[in-house]
């Protein structure tokens, strides 16, 4: 078990979801609601499963969780490109939010990579 307040990639994407928060707020009540809800859904998902991976016993059950991770970064992704597109969400307000998704997911893929290649080593030294 590891302190997942430690690993960089956390600190991002928490500080990314309240950078959602903040910017969800501001969606038009009423037809943006449905959207607010997936974006905080979608960029709590996150850090919560980084964190709830860093709890699990061993590296495969940590993998599996900064996989639905990457998942959920995905999906902020798209929804920020919905709100976007539908209006909701300024370009200007748009672009930064983005470019951390983007950052995110590199650096969860990154671990996970990192985390597959140590495990083949590891059997490949057993052997």
């Amino acid at each position: 078990m590891q302190d997942f307040r430690k690993l960089v990639v956390w600190q991002k994407s928490h500080q990314l979801t309240l950078a959602v928060y903040a910017k969800s707020a501001t969606l038009p009540k009423g037809i943006g609601w449905s959207l607010q809800s997936q974006l905080v859904r979608a960029a709590t998902s996150v850090p919560a499963n980084i964190a709830e991976g860093c709890g699990r016993a061993g590296d495969r059950d940590f993998r599996r969780f900064l996989r639905l991770s990457l998942g959920s970064a995905c999906e902020l992704e798209y929804h920020l490109l919905l709100a976007r597109d539908l209006g909701f969400l300024a370009e200007a307000a748009y672009r930064p939010l983005n470019a951390r998704v983007v950052e995110i997911k590199r650096m969860l893929a990154g671990l996970i990579r990192r985390l597959v290649t140590d495990e083949s080593k590891t059997l490949t030294a057993d052997s």
